[in-house]
């Protein structure tokens, strides 16, 4: 019953359509050869604040909620705290990439362990380092603050795992970010609006760090923020209100925003998408081979939007994990 509360929540909300059959569809990615996601994947090894002291910008008086679904695990909303969930590698083979990961949720909640810390596992087993971003979630922000919070927490996410690359044991100039869905917008807004290094700053020895990414993943990405057929609404209202400004809308339409200082990237995104149309995917690679920006884009005929690790399906989609992995052996 639960299950089928939160996917009906889901698609009121006009979040996500999730690609779900039957009961095929669970946390297990046994079919790649991972670790069973189904046991305590969503535990970090470390949880670190993003800012000293919680003074961050736009500070909240939310009280944060969660709870657990049946298949898609754990699920967060009002998020007060901004954190970093660090999850380190385990046995032999320690590569020394970092990957940054941002859930979905159309800006509105964290499908926090669909996109976001069983995909940190999986990284895990195939020795990077990953941390999920708790970002502040717009829909539950104040007007002033809703179009701030979610990029700040991610430029200074960047900057807090840039700076624990010595501890961690991982290059410093391998760092990604990677993101499904609208937690893909926030990864591409934060590969697009960088924060450049402060070496010179005293008090703060994160913000000495550049935010920007040296790899980009957006899995079936919101990129475009007009109602044309392309953007998603929920995605555009919680972030952005219902009568933005034209300068709004183009500040966050990221296929408008591609610079040469953009990071190589790798886009994932089903056809048959109904929700987060492909559009979004093949307009923002345009704009990166526009930029010569190295890019790859994977579109597969099925699979719908909110696939994971598209355990659900037999088709090519299936084969998107690994075909993420070989293009990060080729970076």
């Amino acid at each position: 019953m639960l299950r089928g509360f939160v996917i009906g929540l889901l698609l009121l909300l006009g979040v996500v359509a999730l690609s779900l059959r039957g009961n095929t569809a669970t946390l297990s990615a046994k079919k790649h050869g991972q670790i069973d996601l189904k046991r305590s994947a969503c535990v970090a090894d470390t949880v670190i604040a993003l800012w000293p002291d919680d003074r961050f910008p736009c500070a909240n008086e939310l009280t944060s909620e969660e709870w657990t679904d049946e298949q898609m695990g754990l699920m967060q909303i009002k998020i007060h705290r901004p954190e970093l969930h660090v999850f380190r590698p385990f046995g032999a083979g320690k590569k020394d990439q970092a990957v940054m990961i941002c859930p979905g949720g159309g800006y509105y909640l964290h499908a926090w362990e669909w996109e976001g810390a069983a995909v940190a596992r999986a990284f895990n087993q195939r020795g990077i380092t990953a941390a999920v971003l708790k970002y502040r979630l717009p829909h539950w922000e104040t007007e002033d603050c809703r179009s701030q919070v979610a990029l700040a927490d991610a430029q200074r996410g960047m900057q807090l795992l840039r700076h624990l690359a010595e501890t961690e044991n991982f290059d410093p100039a391998k760092i990604g970010i990677m993101g499904f869905s609208a937690g893909g917008h926030l990864a591409a807004s934060a590969s697009v609006y960088t924060l450049a290094a402060d070496p010179g700053h005293k008090e703060d020895k994160v913000a000495r760090q550049s935010s920007r990414p040296d790899f980009s993943i957006l899995v079936y990405p919101v990129i475009s923020m007009d109602t044309l057929g392309t953007g998603h609404a929920g995605s555009r209202r919680n972030l952005i209100g219902r009568s933005p400004s034209d300068e709004m809308v183009k500040y966050f339409s990221l296929e408008k925003q591609v610079n040469e200082r953009t990071p190589p990237t790798i886009l994932f995104h089903a056809a048959d998408d109904g929700v987060v149309p492909v559009r979004n995917s093949l307009d923002y690679f345009s704009a990166l081979n526009a930029a010569k920006v190295p890019a790859s884009l994977r579109v597969y005929a099925k699979g719908g939007h909110g696939f994971s690790f598209a355990n659900a399906f037999t088709g090519d989609v299936s084969n998107w994990w690994q075909s993420l992995l070989r293009w990060l052996e080729d970076l």
